[in-house]
């Protein structure tokens, strides 16, 4: 597969996994602060700004001013709207490896974002985030039931896993900021779309313990940081089937250094207790934070032609 396609659906596993987690942090958040008469809405906003790896603007700030950074910036690869019209674009140079349902689907999407801005005005936010998670969560179910499970799909879903889990460890990063106290985690698990599984799975347990266990460490769970190291890691052996003569895999080690890297954050998790990882919870994000960082350098210098990357740009805590 030629490079230039290779990063193109890399990026928009990336891309699209961007806009739906950062439309459901959004949501979430805002609905909190609509509902919380004790909230700062200015701390609040600044905070999330921060984790979201926007510099807050130096004039106060509303949550209709974060709506806008982060939801409507069309130059922002950072907003939702950003993140998809960037899908798309990367999409076009790929339309010979997509499927044709796919690109069907990510171009209405792309046709519908002119709309986005008079539906956030008509309809509410709220009206405009759970489009985009329909609009998010029908591109993904195409590209896994219309794209062969070759190097392309592998591609596009290792970009989904490497973004997922800096979302998720971002997001833990606001209950970090916000002081540990129970309201913040029952925000977090709706902002990745895991409460109701969370009550099913520990009866309604809601406590440091388990909560940060289920995001961090839960096998089954898709949206969990080990689940979706796990699926990044598979992506990466299954991108270097043949590591020794033969075709075999190679006796000692793995093939790249992405896998390297993966590996090493996936058992780091996996063999720590949910107890130690929360007695070290600052550091454990930070490093979840470098480990996307550095497979995605990793990844570049491996498949992809030698361009800059996309970064979030690093911001003091408000």
């Amino acid at each position: 597969m030629l490079s230039r396609i290779a990063e193109s659906l890399y990026w928009i596993g990336r891309y699209v996994e961007r806009a739906e987690d950062t439309a459901r942090i959004l949501d979430v958040h805002l609905h909190r602060m609509l509902a919380d008469p004790w909230a700062d809405e200015e701390t609040a906003c600044r905070s999330l700004l921060a984790v979201m790896g926007v510099p807050p603007p130096e004039q106060p700030v509303s949550a209709a001013r974060v709506v806008g950074l982060l939801g409507l910036d069309e130059s922002s690869h950072s907003s939702v709207v950003g993140a998809l019209a960037a899908a798309r674009e990367n999409a076009r140079g790929a339309r010979e490896t997509i499927s044709a349902d796919m690109w069907e689907g990510l171009n209405a999407t792309w046709h519908g974002l002119p709309d986005a801005r008079r539906r956030v005005e008509q309809q509410g936010v709220h009206a405009f985030f759970r489009w985009v998670r329909e609009r998010c969560a029908l591109l993904a179910g195409l590209a896994d039931a219309t794209m062969s499970r070759d190097e392309g799909w592998l591609f596009l879903v290792l970009g989904r896993s490497v973004e997922r889990v800096d979302m998720t460890a971002r997001l833990l990063s606001t209950h970090v900021r916000a002081g540990g106290s129970i309201p913040s985690w029952l925000t977090l698990l709706r902002s990745c779309g895991a409460w109701e599984t969370f009550l099913r799975t520990y009866r309604g347990s809601l406590d440091d313990r388990y909560a940060a266990e289920f995001l961090l460490l839960d096998r089954l769970f898709p949206r969990s940081v080990f689940a979706a190291l796990s699926a990044a890691e598979a992506c990466l052996t299954d991108l270097e089937p043949t590591g020794g003569p033969g075709g075999q895999p190679g006796r000692v080690g793995v093939a790249t250094e992405a896998q390297r890297i993966v590996g090493r954050a996936r058992t780091n998790l996996e063999f720590r207790g949910a107890e130690e990882l929360l007695a070290d919870f600052p550091s454990v994000l930070a490093s979840l934070e470098r480990t996307c960082s550095q497979v995605n350098e990793a990844v570049s210098r491996r498949y992809f032609r030698q361009t800059s990357a996309v970064l979030w740009v690093p911001e003091a805590v408000a």
